[in-house]
Parts: structure tokens; sequence; C-alpha cells
């Protein structure tokens, strides 16, 4: 097992391009990670790496190992995975990524029933609203809200979102209710966007009578976390642009109200993505099913009433 952690460890390593980002991804010291590269380095006589105080890169020794080593790993994965679902005693750890609204409010409250039925499968749950890469972050499963690009991972469609613009009272009281996208433009209303490194939509995208259409809205505060929006929102600071379960108890409430109803936003995917070589593990798959089916149940109770 020594040798297969030194090769997981580099295989890391090569993806992360980072000691100490591969050390965190393993959960082991930087120490300790550079020690498994140094052994196995020492193991096959050549150097995998070419390190300095700012970079490390993969030599050309470490190119070619990269692709024996990553079918050293999936074979073993499969191994182990057929053996799991031969015992019928799925174990191991599942790491997950999804957006922190979903995350928040479908994922994670599901998780210790999902431990509780399933106890030797562990769950490594990663909430962010940046752009996840299912592949180089070493991730068995993914969720994801929104168009899907073109690429090798494994998808399962769980539901059609429907989203709306919403705002406070306060704030419609004192700027005055929008009726469409192009009031929303030519009002100069107080938009909330959500934006971080990687995202695309920086426009709103309206359901108008012509088919769908772009709006240049603008605003002057900005986050990186939807739910920071969320509470702008609230405080009568501008109008959002939500999924519908992520802001329900709001709108039942009247703390939110919906704005610019002739023109409402395009619904958005809920789907799950997963790397091909995780799709059939079967404790990646019980989380997954387990999931689908909680995020399901929990979108048909969470819907406005």
């Amino acid at each position: 097992m020594s040798y297969v952690n030194n090769i997981r460890m580099f295989v890391r390593v090569y993806e992360l391009g980072s000691m100490s980002a591969a050390a965190r991804d393993q959960r082991v010291s930087a120490a300790v990670a550079s020690a498994r590269i140094a052994e196995l380095e020492k193991h096959l006589g050549v150097r995998l790496f070419n390190r300095t105080t700012r970079a490390l890169h993969a030599t050309e020794h470490g190119q070619v190992f990269y692709t024996g080593a990553c079918e050293i790993i999936e074979a073993i994965d499969r191994a182990e995975a057929a053996v799991m679902e031969r015992s019928q005693s799925p174990r191991g750890t599942v790491f997950v990524a999804a957006p922190l609204g979903l995350g928040r409010r479908l994922i994670a409250p599901h998780v210790p029933a999902f431990k509780r039925e399933y106890p030797d499968i562990d769950v490594r749950l990663r909430l962010s609203d940046r752009v996840i890469d299912v592949t180089t972050e070493g991730l068995d499963l993914a969720f994801h809200i929104g168009p899907l690009a073109d690429s090798d991972l494994k998808v399962r469609v769980i539901a059609d979102i429907p989203r709306l613009l919403c705002a406070a009272p306060s704030y419609i009281a004192e700027r005055g209710m929008p009726e469409d996208g192009k009031a929303l433009v030519e009002d100069r209303h107080d938009c909330l966007n959500l934006r971080f490194p990687g995202a695309k939509e920086f426009q709103w995208t309206l359901q108008t009578e012509k088919g769908p259409r772009r709006f240049e809205v603008t605003g002057t505060l900005e986050s990186d976390d939807g739910d920071v929006l969320t509470n702008w929102a609230l405080d009568g600071c501008g109008i959002i642009m939500k999924p519908v379960y992520e802001v329900a108890e709001h709108l039942n409430s009247g703390a939110l109200i919906p704005v610019a109803e002739r023109t409402p936003p395009m619904a958005t995917q809920l789907a799950c993505l997963s790397p091909s070589r995780r799709f059939r593990d079967p404790k990646v798959q019980l989380f997954r099913d387990f999931m689908v089916a909680r995020c399901k149940e929990a979108l048909d109770t969470q819907l406005p009433r």
C-alpha cells in the first residue's frame, strides 16, 4: 500500500501542480507528501518534478509516468469497487462539491441521514460558488446548477429549477416596481450580481415575447457568495436573480417579493456530475442516488406556496 499511496500522491501533485495542495487533498502534511514523492523518485531512479521556490513542473519522465500511474490507480479503484459491490458493504470516502446555496439547503442537511444508513462511507463535502474542475480536484461527484459545458463527465440531470427576480418591499417602495427587463436597465435598478473567477453570467437572460434576451443590468454591489446577495436583498439593497428554492421562505413570509414578472429568468438545470472512472463506484452510486432522491423531495416541498 505504501507504493500505491506514493503513486496516488504523485498523481495529485501532477494534477494540482503543487505539493502543498496535493498534501491537503490527500489529508497529510506537506512533509509527508514530499517524502512520498522522494521515495517514488528513488524507486524509479529518475526525477519526476523540477522544483523551484515558486513553481513545480513535471519532468519528461514525470509526464510519461503520469499516464501509466493514472491507469494503475483507476485499475485499483475498479477492482476495489467490484469487490465492495460483491460484498454489498461499500466503504471508503466520497468527495463531493456543490454550490453554496444548493449545498447548504439541499445536500448538507441530508448527509447525516446518509451516514446513518451507510456508516462505512465517509463524506467530504466542499461548498463553493466558484467554478469547480471535477477531474483535477479529485472529486467523485459535483452538483451543478446552470448550463453544462461539453466534457467527458457523466451527467445525471436532476431537475429544471425555476428562477425569479425579487427584492425587498422597502427597495420597491423607494425605487418603484420594475415591470420587465427593459425597466431594470433604463431605470438603472440596483441589481445584485454573483461574481467570481470563471463566472460567465454577467448579464441576465430573461424571457421576453420575442424569446430569450440578455439584459445589461448594473449595480454597485456584488459578491462571490450567493447567500450574501440574498441578505443584501433582504436589507433593501437591490434586486436578485435566484433559484426559487433558495428564496422560497422569504417569498412565503413576504420579506421578498417578485419583480419584473413580465420577463422572468430562464429556468436553470440542476445536475450531478461524475468522472467516468468513478461513475460506477458503488459508494459513489449510493451517495448520488440518495441525494438525487432527497433533492427532488426537497424541491417539491420548498417551492413557494
